[in-house]
């Protein structure tokens, strides 16, 4: 099986997913529609001031960090690879009478899509996992720069994704040995929901992450690792301060999330 049957197979369960999260507590829409920011507190630190700062977000799902960031008064273009997620993103957009874009391609066709460069990339928790080729990733982010833009990015930590769904032994490898296919019951916003979809994935390493960056002439300006997750997306979670989770057995002895900045010179 090839790529292109890898993107459909991931294409369909995003598709699948988005009438589920819309409704879902995790993603708190009602709140949302009213003006929460949906990003966390990581992420709006990374940022800064985004004010009228050009905003490329890969991966965007239905749209909700996208429309955050244009609230705070960034020029937002979103891109997502379910039809379904970017036209929900659309129609919340018009809702709110916001000016963020939305284009539905793989992160992959991203410069046939859009011909301009931007000031930011922003991308998070989640991404890179459904992607096989970080080489290929890491041009498409440095050509969508400005000279003198920058990358911020935050995902799980690898190490993370290492263990079984309940963290109770390690069932994959650290490294990018091969693709990971298999079937999924509920999703990580309603564990409890009836749905059941296949998905293929892929584990990267930082070495692997922090290499595709240098060989497209990105520079590394912060690293940080993080024992805590601001999302209660995994099994066998405590809440142990408002809004931060960890795997209750581990305690805050791993790494759960990690974050880049990365200029392009």
């Amino acid at each position: 099986m090839d790529n292109e049957k890898y993107f459909e197979i991931n294409k369909q369960t995003w598709d699948n997913k988005v009438p589920i999260h819309l409704d879902s507590e995790f993603y708190d829409q009602k709140s949302f529609l009213n003006g929460k920011n949906s990003l966390p507190e990581i992420d709006i630190n990374l940022l800064g001031n985004i004010k009228d700062k050009s905003i490329l977000h890969l991966q965007c799902h239905f749209g909700q960090d996208s429309i955050s960031m244009a609230r705070m008064g960034a020029k937002v273009t979103g891109i997502d690879l379910s039809d379904k997620a970017i036209e929900e993103a659309q129609k919340i957009n018009s809702a709110l009478n916001l000016d963020a874009k939305f284009v539905c391609c793989n992160v992959y066709d991203t410069l046939e899509q859009i011909d301009e460069q931007f000031d930011i990339v922003y991308t998070s928790y989640g991404v890179i996992g459904w992607l096989p080729d970080l080489d290929k990733w890491a041009n498409i982010i440095s050509k969508s720069l400005k000279p003198g833009g920058k990358l911020i990015f935050v995902e799980f930590h690898p190490f993370v994704w290492m263990f079984d769904d309940n963290f109770k032994e390690i069932k994959y490898h650290y490294h990018n040995e091969r693709p990971i296919i298999e079937e999924y019951s509920g999703t990580y916003a309603n564990k409890e929901a009836d749905i059941k979809t296949d998905y293929v994935g892929w584990n990267h390493s930082l070495s692997e992450i922090f290499t595709s960056f240098i060989k497209h002439g990105l520079e590394i300006q912060h690293f940080e690792e993080y024992d805590y997750s601001p999302y209660n997306c995994f099994n066998e979670t405590i809440e142990f301060e408002k809004g931060k989770y960890r795997i209750k057995h581990f305690g805050n002895k791993i790494p759960m999330l990690f974050s880049l900045i990365v200029n392009k010179k």
